[in-house]
C-alpha cells in the first residue's frame, strides 16, 4: 500500500488552517502539566433539548438516562439500580440510585425523572413508539404503566433523549434553558454551536475521574479535525477522513482507533416518488452500485461492503442465508427496459419523454458520505441514471422527509443507540415511515414483525421475526445498504485507558488517566 506523506508545502497549508480554528481551541499546543481535555468532533451543539442534540450530553457524561449500557450491548444500572415488571409485563418499576444529586444540589427525585420522561413522550423520539399509558410514582419508584407489553421498555430508556434533566433545566413554558444533570461532568459553559465546557462534579458519588475539565469543539471539516489532532490542539479527536488514516496512524503523538459499529451508510428513497415507485427501478438503482469499489477507494476498508442492511456485529438481525446486495449493470439495464426506461442516444433514460433526474442529499459531518456520494452518482450514470448530488445541513434530510420534497438521500443510522435495534426499527419502518428510515413505503409484514417483537420473550420467535424482517427489507429495499461503518478516533499518548464505545453513547471520559 503506498504510504502518504506530508510535504512542506502541505504542512504550511495545514498551519496556515490553523488559523481558521475558532479561538477557543486555535491555541499552542498543551503543555504535558496541562489538565483540561479538549475533544473535538463534528457534531454541533443545535439544542439543548435532548430531543434534539441529547447524545452530545451523554456522550460527555454530563446527563444520565435510568438504564445503561455495557460495550456488549448488555443492559445494566444506570440512574436506576434494579427494575421489575408484573407478570403481565404491563407495569415496570425503577428504583433510583440512592443520593443522586444533580449538578445544581437538589436530590434525583421520582417525580423529577418523571417530569424529564413525560416531556420526552411530548417531543419527537423513541418513547413515541411505545405503548406507555402512564408514568408516576410508586412507593418512591418511578413506575411506567403500558398499554400493552413491551419487553423492550428498559432498552428504550437507555437512549438518550429520555436522559433526566434538574427541574431547574426548564423554563415556565417547559423549554429547556439550560442542562442541569446528574453525571461526574457538569457544564460550565455552552457557546453554541461549536463550544461546551464542563468541569468535574464534586457532587459525584462515583469514583472520581481523573479529568477534571472538558472543552468540546464541534469541527465540521474532517481536514481540520485531523490537523487538530497532529497539531495537539485536541486530545480526542473524532470521525475523521478515510484518506488521512494512513498519516495519523503514523504520527507517533497518536493512538490511532477504528472498530466497527452497527452503523449502516446507506440511499434513503422516497418510494412514493414517480420515478421510484416501481421496485424494479429501485432493484436496478441498488445493482448499479459497486459497494467493495467504495469500501476499499473511499472507507479504506473492504469488509465494509454492505450485503444488507444490518452489520455482522448484529449477529441475531443479520442473516447469514440472505441473498447478498450486488452489482450487476446488465441486469440493472434490464429491469429498467422492464420498467419502461430507454436509454437515449446519449446513455440516458428516458420515459414517455421524461428523463430520470433526481436529486441526492447528503451531509459532510460524516467527511466519507460527500466522496460516496459522487461515487455514487458516477455509476448510477452508468445505467443512465442522472442523479445530482447537493451537500446540505444534516437537518435538511428530515425536513425533506416531512415536507415531502426528499427524493434521495445518503445517510449514516446506528441501530443500536437504542441498545435493541428494534427502537430504531420502530422509528424507521413503522406505519408512516421515519425522517431517517422509510419513506412512502410500508408493508404489513414488517409492521406485524416489529409489534410482534415487542411483545414476545420466546427467543427462537425472536430470531425467526427479524430473520423475516430483514428479508423484506432485502426483497423491496425501502433503504439501499452501500457500506457498514467503521467508527474511528485518535487519542493522545498522554492519555490512558482510552476506548472507543461501539455503540456511541459515552466518550468515556471519566474512565481516562494522565499518562504524561
Amino acid at each position: 500500500m503506498k504510504h502518504l506523506s506530508v510535504s512542506p508545502i502541505r504542512r504550511a497549508v495545514l498551519i496556515s488552517m490553523a488559523a481558521l480554528v475558532p479561538a477557543a481551541m486555535a491555541q499552542t499546543a498543551p503543555t504535558t502539566n496541562a489538565r483540561v481535555l479538549k475533544v473535538a468532533a463534528p457534531w454541533e451543539i443545535g439544542s439543548l433539548d435532548p430531543s434534539k442534540n441529547g447524545y452530545i450530553f451523554t456522550r460527555l457524561e454530563v446527563t444520565e438516562t435510568l438504564v445503561d449500557v455495557d460495550a456488549s450491548g448488555q443492559l445494566g444500572p444506570g440512574l436506576a439500580v434494579r427494575w421489575s415488571v408484573t407478570p403481565d409485563q404491563k407495569t415496570w418499576r425503577f428504583a433510583l440510585r440512592s443520593g443522586a444529586m444533580f449538578h445544581d444540589g437538589s436530590a434525583v427525585t421520582p417525580e423529577a425523572v418523571v417530569r424529564s420522561l413525560e416531556r420526552a413522550m411530548a417531543q419527537p423520539g423513541v418513547l413515541k413508539s411505545t405503548p406507555i399509558q402512564r408514568i408516576s410514582v410508586n412507593q418512591g419508584e418511578v413506575q411506567i404503566e403500558l398499554k400493552q407489553a413491551f419487553t423492550a421498555l428498559p432498552a428504550f430508556l437507555a437512549h438518550n433523549n429520555t436522559q433526566v434533566l434538574a427541574p431547574s433545566s426548564f423554563a415556565a413554558d417547559g423549554s429547556v434553558q439550560s442542562v442541569v444533570g446528574s453525571g461526574p461532568y457538569k457544564i460550565v459553559r455552552v457557546n453554541a454551536p461549536q463550544k461546551l465546557e464542563s468541569a468535574l462534579f464534586e457532587g459525584w458519588k462515583g469514583q472520581r475521574p481523573a479529568v477534571e475539565r472538558v472543552e468540546y469543539l464541534a469541527s465540521g471539516r474532517g481536514e481540520t479535525r485531523g490537523m487538530l489532532a497532529e497539531s495537539g490542539q485536541a486530545d480526542l479527536v473524532f470521525t475523521h477522513d478515510a484518506v488521512a488514516f494512513e498519516r495519523l496512524q503514523r504520527n507517533p503523538k497518536l493512538q490511532f482507533h477504528t472498530l466497527p459499529i452497527p452503523r449502516t451508510l446507506y440511499l434513503k428513497v422516497n418510494a412514493a416518488h414517480p420515478l421510484l415507485k416501481d421496485l424494479k427501478v429501485r432493484e436496478a438503482m441498488s445493482m448499479a452500485i459497486d459497494r467493495p469499489g467504495i469500501a476499499k477507494a473511499i472507507l479504506r476498508e473492504p469488509k465494509a461492503a454492505a450485503t444488507q442492511l444490518f452489520t455482522p456485529g448484529l449477529a441475531e438481525w443479520h442473516v447469514p442465508g440472505l441473498q447478498p446486495l450486488r452489482r450487476d449493470l446488465s441486469q440493472a439495464r434490464r429491469l429498467l427496459q422492464e420498467a419502461g426506461w430507454l436509454a437515449g442516444p446519449d446513455g440516458m433514460l428516458r420515459k414517455d419523454g421524461r428523463p430520470f433526474k433526481l436529486t441526492l442529499r447528503t451531509f459532510s459531518d460524516r467527511p466519507e458520505l460527500p466522496p460516496m456520494a459522487t461515487a455514487i452518482q458516477a455509476q448510477l450514470r452508468e445505467v443512465g441514471m442522472d442523479v445530482a448530488v447537493s451537500i446540505v445541513n444534516a437537518s435538511d434530510i428530515p425536513a425533506g422527509h416531512q415536507d415531502g420534497t426528499l427524493e434521495l438521500a445518503l445517510v449514516a443510522r446506528n441501530y443500536s443507540l437504542v441498545p435493541d435495534p428494534i427502537g430504531t426499527l420502530l422509528q424507521d419502518f413503522g406505519p408512516k415511515g421515519g425522517d431517517w428510515g422509510a419513506m412512502g413505503w410500508h408493508s404489513a409484514q414488517v409492521a406485524s414483525a416489529l409489534e410482534s417483537l415487542s411483545t414476545t420473550n420466546d427467543p427462537a420467535r425472536r430470531s425467526r421475526l427479524r430473520g423475516a424482517l430483514s428479508t423484506v427489507l432485502q426483497a423491496e429495499l425501502p433503504v439501499i445498504p452501500v457500506a457498514w461503518y467503521q467508527h474511528t478516533a485518535t487519542s493522545s499518548r498522554r492519555l490512558g485507558k482510552v476506548t472507543i464505545d461501539p455503540l456511541e453513547r459515552s466518550y468515556r471520559i471519566s474512565q481516562f488517566t494522565w499518562e504524561k
